[in-house]
């Protein structure tokens, strides 16, 4: 009898070909006259070795990967006599290095349940959370999430709680949960792996959401790059609704929240929450200024809760466990768990889960395995296409929200993009400001003005026929940075500085330019 069999349908899987594989394996099973019991999961997250299959054994789950097509006849005769035999065979899978060492609380699922199957995710601890909220009640549900020290995990890093208890407090008729999904960060994939593999974790943190503060509707913000997660939640949002953990009576709560899935465009600036909320409200995506806050006058100028997906998908836990349990992972004021995402010139691309205080070293050494091209590391970009180009002299940070302010960087959502010795920083450090002004909202002038003129800027730098014109453009370069980062309205504006300038410190001789020179 044919063991049973795990294939992820995450985007990435398919788009290396899982879809092939699958294909060849009913083929071969139909051929063979072999029942085939195929299931379709979610994705560990370890990329490099997708499509990666999973079989059970009585020890537990073995893997087979990077599989393709053609492996697939083969596979089948190690299956039916000794697997271990197979040139592509892993072992099993918990105990391999990259996940084995990895604390997975948001991706204790990834890979091991069917993302739309509500048994799976009830057996595997799902809705838990959801009870113990309303068995607390309102008041102690956010409190356990202020306790909690849950920070903002798409990058600016403010406390939930807060936001939880100001929302909570303020009176209106109707309030709204909103969940930015514009995961428009390059060398980011967390957002899209978990409303992909597991949605039910989202709706459930965001139900816990809308009973604490009040909101009876929420909006999940989803980029049109992503039709894969669209139609998922979608789905999931049905099963859920049908199920009455969605509704007029939200897990027998006695109140009312239901979800709405809304597509955005493809305006990177959509990620900035109150360019979000505009767009939700069918206008032009343009950055509001603060104040008022979204909690006091969000959508529609009503209370609005704006989070990440990662941070709702946090609360969950956080019900289930207790508040302790969370804070016991992290360091300082960064507590928890984060999920980095290696890309970019990486041998073993992928998630890691860990806690905030592993350094960026181990991240993208000893998880990432250095580079993918063999060539010695040149710097990693941290927190998206405006995070700070790192050096490898600073790699043993650890990776902290506070330890990275202090060396000029931020993490983010948690994207790091590695780069070998043969990437140029200045065309990066250009690219940055031409990202920054085709992205642009328009409202402010630091940001609408100065990134064109940031090109500029650059361009005649690196034309210049010697080494007095270089350092003067470089002068009016940093000194252009500083008015990006202090003087722009949002962080689109304000970040730009950011890979420009760590550009500019750390390589001054990709631009042509002196060590001390570029210090100053």
């Amino acid at each position: 009898m044919m063991p049973r069999l795990y294939l992820p349908l995450d985007s990435v899987a398919r788009a290396v070909g899982a879809e092939q594989v699958a294909s060849a394996l009913a083929h071969q099973a139909a051929e063979r006259n072999l029942a085939l019991d195929l299931q379709r999961t979610s994705s560990r997250g370890l990329y490099w070795l997708e499509p990666l299959l999973e079989v059970d054994t009585p020890e537990g789950r073995i893997g087979f990967g990077p599989l393709t097509a053609a492996d697939v006849p083969s596979l089948l005769d190690a299956l039916q006599g000794e697997p271990s035999a197979h040139p592509l065979a892993l072992g099993l899978v918990e105990q391999l290095p990259y996940l084995k060492s990895q604390q997975r609380l948001l991706f204790a699922r990834a890979g091991i349940t069917r993302p739309l199957s509500l048994d799976d995710y009830r057996a595997h601890g799902g809705f838990a959370g959801l009870a113990q909220a309303i068995a607390l009640g309102g008041e102690q549900t956010a409190t356990a999430v202020f306790d909690s020290g849950l920070r903002g995990r798409g990058g600016a890093a403010f406390p939930a709680g807060i936001k939880w208890r100001t929302v909570r407090a303020t009176q209106a008729a109707q309030k709204y949960i909103v969940c930015n999904a514009d995961e428009g960060d390059s060398g980011t994939f967390a957002d899209r792996m978990l409303m992909e593999g597991d949605p039910f974790l989202l709706i459930e943190g965001m139900a816990i959401a809308g009973i604490t503060v009040g909101a009876s509707l929420g909006y999940i913000y989803v980029r049109s790059e992503y039709p894969q997660a669209v139609a998922t939640l979608r789905e999931a949002l049905d099963i859920a609704r049908a199920a009455g953990y969605l509704g007029a009576d939200v897990g027998g709560s006695g109140q009312a929240f239901d979800l709405e899935v809304r597509v955005g465009a493809g305006a990177y600036i959509c990620g900035e929450e109150t360019a979000l909320l505009d767009s939700l409200e069918g206008k032009r995506g343009i950055v509001r200024a603060k104040p008022p806050i979204p909690a006091l006058q969000g959508l529609f100028g009503l209370p609005t809760l704006v989070h990440n997906v990662l941070t709702l998908a946090s609360v969950p836990l956080i019900l289930a466990k207790g508040a302790q349990f969370y804070r016991d992972y992290g360091m300082g004021r960064s507590l928890g768990t984060m999920p980095f995402q290696l890309a970019g010139n990486i041998r073993h691309g992928g998630l890691v889960e860990r806690a905030f205080g592993l350094t960026l070293r181990e991240l993208v050494e000893d998880y990432g395995g250095g580079t993918a091209s063999g060539r010695p590391l040149k710097a990693a970009q941290v927190g998206g296409p405006l995070g700070a180009w790192v050096p490898p002299g600073q790699f043993d940070t650890p990776l902290d929200y506070e330890a990275f302010a202090a060396i000029g960087a931020m993490l983010g959502h948690g994207g790091v993009v590695v780069a070998d010795d043969s990437l140029d920083m200045a065309h990066m450090a250009r690219f940055a400001l031409q990202f920054c002004a085709e992205e642009s909202c328009g409202k402010c002038t630091p940001c609408r003005i100065g990134s064109t003129r940031g090109v500029e800027v650059i361009d005649r730098l690196l034309a210049a026929p010697d080494q007095g014109g270089r350092d003067a453009q470089a002068i009016i370069l940093k000194d252009l940075c500083d008015t990006l980062q202090y003087g722009s309205l949002c962080a689109l504006g304000g970040m730009t500085a950011y890979p420009v300038a760590s550009a500019l410190k750390h390589f001054p001789a990709d631009f042509g330019l002196q060590a001390s020179e570029a210090e100053q």
